[in-house]
């Protein structure tokens, strides 16, 4: 079996996966938080981790991927709010619409997708752990988390304590024995529509103690990756890493794996800041197989810009996969393809590297375009582009155009007859926004499903 490697965030290095003896590779990704629809950027952690299950399994691990919904925010209270709208029905209306959104990115849904709302006694049950253990106490019906009890705590995000700001403003800062420490539960207050009991009173959990709680009451203490998008390694996963941590006396999860931002117009694409592109509406303007393949085109490591050059460079791509399938037969490669083969899955093992991946993926095309027409089988590719979801692009099975699409093409060519080129190029703007591309070759016009 191939050692697969991925960068630990606390080390600071690439390290060997260790699955547990006899226990699925367990895979804990944050999810939403739901109180609006997701844009691209909350994408990207969907798409890299779903990838990375799917080349584990290839390589004959099990894997149990978890991935949770916040629907207990201070957010979704704010957006409830404003909208005048129950904080739980706001919630459940955008859980749909993730469920929906991801849906069409065709990687299929994470093993468990736990709500936070449905794992409150569990988080209730850590908290007073923590008490007990001295690591946090109560004020007024709310509790804190005591960070300076912790002395590992810091060792994630490599930051000196001293120098570290929560991002909780001045909530509770009175009663707080230290400005560092940071709410694990909190009282309810006016205007919040749903609150819990507890032993110190109703209200609600913080937001870093669901995740510690989802995850261990899924995947165990010690599992094997915690992922998320870089922007949580502080404070949010600095904080579940020492609360679990101060509550069990063993670290939350071996590996922590954080993806790069997804930038637009040189930010970090975030709703706060108001620069975002919903992922309903990429799908819509690029396709699912266009937005897959921008995604693999970036190191998960790194930041990567949305914009149309990267995503037109991606769907040029898709083209470029779509015309190679035609020219293949089924069955097995040549003996050319094993290398290339070979250097796919090496570069997926090293730190999932999907750019240097597809780099061989376009190798292989390369090659298959020099070999004789119908005589390299598609064995290899299918199986390469498969791990990285993008198989459908060799099926023989294309979609079926409309007959209002045919009917578009036919006047588009009786336009371009009549050298009315204005009117053509209306027309073919009409068949594209209907998902078609149309190119025209010295056999007549070709209709191909738009990538």
């Amino acid at each position: 079996m191939r050692e697969i490697s991925l960068h630990d965030t606390r080390t600071g290095t690439v390290r060997p996966l260790e699955p547990r003896e006899g226990e699925p590779v367990g895979i804990y990704v944050c999810g939403p938080t739901v109180y609006g629809r997701i844009h691209v950027g909350n994408a990207r952690p969907f798409v890299v981790f779903s990838l990375l299950k799917r080349f584990l399994v290839h390589e004959g691990h099990p894997v149990l991927f978890v991935t949770n919904i916040t629907d207990v925010n201070d957010k979704i209270y704010a957006a409830a709010l404003e909208a005048e709208r129950p904080s739980a029905e706001l919630a459940e209306e955008m859980i749909s619409f993730y469920v929906a959104d991801t849906d069409r990115l065709g990687l299929g849904r994470p093993d468990f997708e736990p709500l936070a709302s449905e794992a409150i006694d569990g988080m209730i049950g850590l908290i007073g752990r923590l008490i007990e253990g001295g690591h946090a106490y109560e004020v007024d019906g709310d509790v804190y988390f005591r960070v300076r009890s912790y002395p590992q705590y810091g060792a994630l995000s490599h930051r000196d304590v001293d120098e570290m700001d929560q991002g909780e403003g001045l909530e509770g800062a009175e009663r707080k024995r230290d400005p560092l420490d940071f709410a694990l539960w909190k009282a309810h207050k006016p205007g919040e529509d749903t609150s819990w009991d507890s032993p110190w009173g109703p209200g609600r959990p913080g937001w870093h103690i669901e995740c510690s709680a989802m995850a261990e009451a899924i995947l165990g203490v010690g599992f094997d990756v915690h992922g998320g998008g870089s922007d949580l390694i502080f404070p949010h996963h600095e904080n579940e890493a020492a609360q679990t941590g101060a509550a069990r006396g063993r670290p939350l999860a071996r590996l922590w794996v954080h993806n790069g931002m997804v930038r637009l117009q040189e930010a970090k694409m975030a709703k706060s800041v108001g620069n975002i592109f919903l992922l309903h509406e990429a799908l819509d303007a690029y396709g699912r197989d266009a937005l897959i393949m921008y995604f693999c085109s970036g190191h998960y490591r790194q930041p990567i810009e949305f914009d149309e050059g990267r995503l037109e460079q991606a769907r040029a791509s898709v083209r470029r996969m779509r015309d190679a399938a035609r020219g293949l037969v089924a069955g097995a490669s040549p003996d050319w393809s094993a290398a290339l083969k070979a250097s796919f899955f090496g570069a997926l093992a090293e730190d999932f590297n999907t750019p240097a991946a597809l780099a061989a993926v376009f190798d292989w095309i390369r090659e298959a375009n020099r070999a004789e027409p119908g005589t390299v089988g598609s064995a290899d590719l299918a199986e390469m582009l498969d791990v990285l979801a993008l198989g459908n692009l060799l099926s023989e099975e294309q979609a079926e155009a409309s007959p209002r699409v045919r009917d578009l093409v036919a006047a588009r060519e009786a336009a371009r007859e009549a050298r009315e080129w204005s009117e053509a190029d209306r027309l073919r703007d009409e068949i594209r926004s209907l998902g078609w591309e149309v190119r025209d070759s010295a056999g007549g016009p070709e209709l191909l499903p738009q990538p």
